[in-house]
C-alpha cells in the first residue's frame, strides 16, 4: 500500500479520479487496509491533502461498507478500527487538524449510529477516561466526538432500545458533563484570560450546550431536571448569564461573515430553550426563563442593534424563539398582552428585519443563485438556512394564527401604506421601501403555506388578489429596466407564493408576462420567472392537473427554446448545469405540453442531448442530472404515445450519447441510461424480437462488474426485464438467462439493499421463460433465500419471499403454480413446505398491502382448489389436517376487505408517475443513490401475473365449486376443520352469490 498517497490525492483530480478510486477499491478489500489509512490520515509527515483524502475515503468506506453484505469489511478490522478512532480523535486536538477531525468523528458517528452500544461497549467509558481538567484542545476532541454520537437521538422515533442507549451514556457521561460544563462556564466568567483561552473555552461551550440539547430531546433526565434553577434561573443560570457574555477579545470584524463564538453560543442556548417550550413548558414556568430569554432577546437584536451578517443567525433564531413562545400560548397573559407589546414587536423586532440589507443587494447582483436558495427556504419548516426576513415573516404568521389577527393585521398594515407612499414620493431613491411593503404583506395575508403548493390558506383581512392589481402586476408587466430589479422579483415572487389564490384565466393572462421575463439579462428575474412557470404548470385540484396541453399548445416549443438558449449560452459545464431551477422548467413544460410537442420534438431532443454532452464532462449538480434525464424521459414517452413512427428517431440521437456514458462509465449518469434504455426498447412491440443494437449491450449488461454500483441495479434489472419480454428463448440458449441467475444468486438476494430486485427480476425469468429448462438454478436460488431467512432474516424480506411465493402461485402460465412451489421446497427438504407456508406465508397473506391483495387471493384460491399435490398421498392427510385450515381462514381474511381486491382505474391520459416527479428535497449524493426516473414509469412496465382474473371473489366461487364437484369429501374435510364461526358466513356468502356445491 506504499502508492497509497498518491491514489488519494489522484483521486481528487477529475482525470485520475476513476482509476484511482478503482485502485483504492480494490486496496480497501485487504485486511489492515482502515487501520493503515487511519494511521496515514495521523502521520504529520504526509502532504495535507492527502492526509484530508484519507480522512475523507475512510468516512465513506464506513458509511457506505460497514454493514455491506456484498462487499463486507472483515469482523477484524471493524474492531481494529473501533479501537483506534478515539484515540485518533484526541491525537487530531490540533486547531489545524479541524477539518480532517470533523471527517474522523463523522466517521465514529456513522459506525455508532451502527455498532453502539452492543458491539461497541467501551466507546462512552473511552471518552470519559479521555477528558482534561485543563486541555481544552483534547477536551473538544471528546465533546465533538459525543455530539456526533447523541445527536442522532434528535431524529429518533421513542423506542425502548433507543432509551436503553440513551440511559446507558447518561450513567457513565453525564455526571462528568455537568462538572465539564460548570467549570467551563466559571472559567469562561473570569476576567483577564487571553483571546486563545476564551477561543478554546467557547468552542468548548458550543459544544456543551449542543450536548444539552442532545440530552433533553427525547425526555428530561432527572440530573437535569433537578440542576434546571442552575442552569435557567434568572439570577445566575447559566443560560441567562451567557446570553449577556460578550468579551471584547472575541469581537470580530464588522465585515466578518462567520458567526463569533458567543453568537453561536446564544443561537445554541435559545435553541435549548425553544425545545424547552415544546416539550417541558411546565419545567420552564417554574423558573420564569421564557420572560427572561424574551427581555433578553427583545435587547439584544431590537430596534436592528445586531445588523451585520455574522449575526443573521442569532436574530433569526431569536425570532424563531418568540414565534414558539407566541405559538405555545403559555405566554400570552404574562408576555404578549401587555398594552402596546404587539405594535413594539412589529415594530421594533419584525419590521427592522424585513427591511433589505445593502448585503441583500449585493448578494443578489453578485451570488444571485444563493440569493435565490435562500429566498426559497421556509422558516415556518425549521430549517437552519432560514435567512432573517424569512423569521420575521414566521413571527408576522404566528401572530395572525394565535388571535392576534385584527391586531396585527392593522398594525402591519399601517407600515404596508407608509411604506407605498414612501415609495410614490420617490421612486428611485424609496424602492426598497416598496420592497419591504410587499414582504409585510405576503408575510400578514399567509396562514397555511407548503413547499410544492405555496399559500393555502390566507388571512380574511387581506385582498391579495387587489394588492395584486394595484401594486405588484405594475411591476410585473414593466419593461426590463423601467423599474428596479428587485421590485420586479418581487412581482414575480409573489405570483409564485399566491398562486393558488389566482383563478386559471387570470394564470393564464400572466403567463405571457413570465415567459417575457425568460428573456431578461438579470439572473434572478429570469430564474424566478423560470421557478414561477414551473410552479404554476404543477397546481392540482381535486387531484388533477390545472393546466393541459391544450393550454399551452400554442407557445410550449417556444418557451422550451427560450430556457434551452438560456442554459446553452452558461459556457462550462458547471455552468450549465449550475441553475437546475431552468432544467426544472423545461421537464414541468415537457409533461404539461406532451404530445404537442410532436412537430419540434426532434430539435427539442437535440439540443437536450447537446447539453448533456457538455455537461457529462463533468458532472456537478444532481438536480439538473435527474431533471434533464426526467426530460428526455417524458418528451419520449408523450411523443411516442401518439406517434409510434417516432421511436426509430429517438433511438437514433439517443444511442450514441448512451454509449459513450457507458464506454467512459460515467457513473452519475449510467443508472440514468440503463433506465431510459429499458423505456426505450419497451417502447418497440413485445411481439417482436430486440434490435441488434440493444442486443449488442447484453454482454455488458451481464458482466458482474456492471452490477457493482448500487444506484445501476433497479435500471438494470428493469432494462433485463424488457429484454426477457422479447428475447427469453433466444438469452436461454445463449446462456444469457443463466447469467442473469447467477446475478440473482450471487448479487441481488444476498444483499439487503438488492434484495428486492433479486425477486423482481426472478418473477421475470419465470414469467418469460421455458421455466423446465431453468428448474435446478431455481432450487440453487431459493436455498440462498432460505441460508439468508436463517442468518439475515428481516420483516422485509419474509414479506418478498410471500410476494414470490404468491406471484407463482397465482401465475397464469402452464408450468408454474402452486405445485411448482411445492415442489421446490419439498425438493430442498421434504416437508419444508408445510413449514414455510405455516410460518412466513399464511400470517402474511391478511397483511398483505393493497395493491398486493388481488395477486394473493388467486394465489391461496389457486393453492386451495388447484393444487394436484396437496390432494394425493403421502401428503394429503398432514396438509389438510394441519396446513389448507389454516390457509382457507387466511384467504377468508383477506375477502373481508374486498375494496382492495380490485385493481385501480386504469391510468388516465398516461398520467402514472408524473405528479410525482417533484425533486426540491433530492439531496441525494451520487454515488450510491437511484434516482428512479418517474416519467419512465407506466402501469404496463409492472408484470402483472393475475390479469387472466377479472374479479378474484367471482374466480374463488368458480374454483370453489369446480373442487367440491370434483372432490367433495376433501372439500366437506377441510371446511369442517376450520372455526365454524368464520367457515359458515364465508360459505354462505358464496352461495348467496351462486355458487353452491
Amino acid at each position: 500500500m506504499s502508492d497509497l498517497p498518491n491514489l488519494l490525492l489522484a483521486s481528487l483530480e477529475p482525470s485520475t479520479r476513476k482509476q484511482a478510486e478503482h485502485s483504492l477499491s480494490a486496496y480497501s478489500e485487504q485486511l489492515g487496509f482502515l487501520s493503515h489509512l487511519l494511521r496515514l490520515v495521523l502521520d504529520q509527515s504526509q502532504n495535507r491533502p492527502v492526509r484530508l483524502s484519507g480522512s475523507v475515503y475512510l468516512k465513506n468506506v464506513s458509511k457506505s461498507r460497514w454493514e455491506d453484505d456484498v462487499q463486507p469489511i472483515a469482523e477484524q478490522d471493524k474492531t481494529a478500527l473501533r479501537a483506534e478512532l478515539v484515540p485518533a480523535m484526541l491525537a487530531l486536538s490540533s486547531p489545524a487538524d479541524k477539518s480532517i477531525r470533523a471527517q474522523i468523528a463523522e466517521a465514529v458517528s456513522l459506525i455508532a449510529e451502527l455498532d453502539f452500544p452492543t458491539r461497541w461497549e467501551n466507546l462512552i467509558d473511552q471518552l470519559v477516561a479521555s477528558l482534561s481538567p485543563t486541555d481544552y484542545n483534547i477536551n473538544i476532541g471528546v465533546l465533538q466526538t459525543g455530539h456526533s454520537i447523541f445527536r442522532h437521538w434528535r431524529a429518533h422515533v421513542r423506542s425502548d432500545l433507543l432509551f436503553t442507549e440513551i440511559n446507558l451514556v447518561f450513567s457513565k457521561f453525564m455526571t462528568p458533563f455537568l462538572q465539564l460544563f460548570r467549570q467551563t462556564a466559571s472559567l469562561l466568567g473570569q476576567s483577564g484570560q487571553s483571546r486563545d483561552q476564551y477561543t478554546l473555552l467557547s468552542q468548548s461551550m458550543v459544544l456543551l450546550v449542543d450536548i444539552y440539547y442532545d440530552f433533553t430531546c427525547q425526555d428530561l433526565p432527572p440530573a437535569i431536571e433537578d440542576t434546571h434553577m442552575e442552569f435557567f434561573g434568572a439570577n445566575g443560570g447559566y443560560f441567562p448569564a451567557l446570553m449577556s457574555w460578550d468579551p471584547a477579545e472575541l469581537r470580530g470584524d464588522p465585515e466578518d461573515t462567520t458567526p463569533s463564538l458567543p453568537s453561536q453560543i446564544k443561537t445554541r442556548i435559545l435553541e435549548v430553550v425553544e425545545l424547552f417550550i415544546k416539550l417541558f413548558p411546565e419545567t420552564l414556568q417554574t423558573s420564569n426563563a421564557v420572560e427572561t430569554f424574551v427581555q433578553a432577546v427583545w435587547s439584544l437584536i431590537g430596534s436592528d442593534r445586531l445588523p451585520n451578517v455574522s449575526d443573521d443567525m442569532f436574530v433569526s433564531q431569536s425570532l424563531k424563539f418568540i414565534s414558539t413562545a407566541l405559538r405555545s400560548g403559555f405566554y400570552k397573559s404574562s408576555i404578549f398582552s401587555a398594552p402596546g407589546i404587539i405594535s413594539t414587536l412589529i415594530e421594533g423586532i419584525v419590521v427592522p428585519n424585513t427591511t433589505l440589507r445593502e448585503h441583500d443587494i449585493e448578494q443578489f447582483e453578485d451570488d444571485p443563485l444563493e440569493y435565490i436558495r435562500l429566498d426559497l427556504a421556509v422558516s415556518a419548516a425549521g430549517t437552519d438556512t432560514a435567512t432573517r426576513r424569512q423569521s420575521a415573516m414566521d413571527v408576522l404568521q404566528t401572530l395572525v394564527s394565535t388571535g392576534y389577527e385584527t391586531e396585527a393585521t392593522e398594525i402591519v398594515g399601517g407600515w404596508i401604506n407608509k411604506g407605498l407612499t414612501e415609495y410614490q414620493s420617490n421612486k428611485a431613491a424609496n424602492w426598497k421601501s416598496k420592497d419591504t411593503a410587499i414582504y409585510l404583506l405576503t408575510a400578514v395575508a399567509t396562514r397555511g403555506v407548503t413547499t410544492q403548493q405555496g399559500v393555502t390558506s390566507t388571512n380574511a383581512l387581506v385582498d391579495v388578489v387587489k394588492f395584486f392589481s394595484d401594486h405588484v402586476f405594475q411591476d410585473l408587466q414593466a419593461a426590463p429596466g423601467s423599474v428596479q430589479p428587485i421590485l420586479q422579483v418581487d412581482a414575480i415572487r409573489f405570483l409564485y407564493t399566491f398562486r393558488n389564490q389566482l383563478t386559471k384565466p387570470q394564470l393564464l393572462s400572466v403567463l405571457p408576462l413570465l415567459i417575457k421575463h425568460l428573456d431578461s439579462d438579470n439572473y434572478v428575474t429570469y430564474t424566478y420567472a423560470a421557478i414561477t412557470i414551473d410552479r404554476v404548470l404543477f397546481i392540482r385540484q381535486n387531484g388533477q392537473l390545472l393546466f393541459t396541453q391544450a393550454d399551452i399548445r400554442d407557445f410550449a416549443s417556444d418557451l422550451l427554446g427560450v430556457l434551452l438558449s438560456k442554459i446553452e449560452r452558461a459556457g462550462s459545464a458547471e455552468k450549465v448545469a449550475e441553475n437546475d431551477h431552468l432544467m426544472k422548467c423545461i421537464m414541468r413544460v415537457i409533461l404539461t405540453a406532451r404530445q404537442s410537442l410532436t412537430p419540434s420534438h426532434e430539435q427539442i431532443l437535440n439540443r437536450l442531448v447537446a447539453i448533456l454532452g457538455v455537461i457529462s464532462k463533468n458532472p456537478s449538480n444532481p438536480k439538473f442530472d435527474q431533471y434533464i434525464f426526467e426530460s428526455l424521459s417524458a418528451l419520449m414517452r408523450f411523443v411516442t404515445a401518439g406517434s409510434p413512427a417516432t421511436i426509430p428517431t429517438f433511438e437514433n440521437i439517443l444511442f450514441s450519447p448512451f454509449t459513450i456514458i457507458l464506454e467512459q462509465d460515467i457513473d452519475q449518469y449510467v443508472p440514468y441510461v440503463f433506465q431510459l434504455l429499458a423505456q426505450l426498447l419497451s417502447l418497440r412491440p413485445a411481439s417482436q424480437p430486440s434490435p441488434a443494437q440493444y442486443k449488442a449491450l447484453l454482454p455488458y449488461i451481464l458482466t458482474p462488474n456492471t452490477w457493482v454500483q448500487q444506484g445501476s441495479i433497479p435500471g438494470l434489472v428493469k432494462l433485463l426485464k424488457v429484454f426477457l419480454q422479447r428475447d427469453a428463448a433466444q438469452m436461454l440458449k445463449e446462456g444469457q438467462v443463466v447469467s442473469a441467475l447467477g446475478v440473482v444468486q450471487q448479487r441481488l438476494i444476498p444483499s439487503k439493499n438488492n434484495d428486492v430486485y433479486g425477486f423482481e427480476l426472478m418473477q421475470a425469468v419465470l414469467t418469460f421463460v421455458d421455466v423446465s429448462q431453468i428448474k435446478q438454478y431455481i432450487k440453487t436460488i431459493m436455498l440462498i433465500v432460505l441460508t439468508r431467512m436463517q442468518n439475515s432474516k428481516t420483516d422485509k424480506f419474509v414479506h418478498l419471499l410471500t410476494r414470490f411465493i404468491l406471484f407463482i402461485m397465482s401465475a397464469n402460465k402452464e408450468s408454474l403454480g402452486p405445485d411448482y412451489v411445492i415442489e421446490i421446497f419439498e425438493s430442498i427438504q421434504p416437508r419444508l413446505w408445510g413449514q414455510i407456508l405455516t410460518s412466513f406465508v399464511l400470517p402474511l397473506v391478511p397483511k398483505m398491502p393493497p395493491k398486493e391483495r388481488k395477486m394473493t387471493s388467486v394465489g391461496m384460491t389457486r393453492l386451495l382448489f388447484q393444487s394436484r399435490l396437496s390432494i394425493q398421498e403421502p401428503s394429503v392427510q398432514h396438509w389438510q389436517v394441519l396446513f389448507l385450515p389454516a390457509a382457507l381462514q387466511a384467504l377468508i381474511q383477506l375477502f373481508s376487505e374486498p375494496q382492495y381486491l380490485t385493481a385501480k382505474t386504469e391510468d388516465v391520459e398516461g398520467l402514472s408517475g408524473i405528479t410525482e416527479i417533484d425533486y426540491e428535497e433530492q439531496t441525494a449524493g451520487y454515488q450510491a443513490a437511484y434516482s428512479r426516473l418517474a416519467a419512465s414509469e407506466t402501469t404496463e412496465s409492472e408484470i402483472d401475473p393475475v390479469a387472466y382474473v377479472g374479479d378474484p371473489q367471482q374466480f374463488l366461487g368458480e374454483q370453489f365449486v369446480a373442487f367440491g364437484r370434483k372432490h367433495g369429501s376433501s372439500l366437506q374435510q377441510l371446511l369442517g376443520k376450520g372455526d365454524p364461526g368464520v367457515i359458515q358466513p364465508f360459505v354462505g356468502s358464496l352461495a348467496a352469490a351462486g355458487y353452491t356445491i
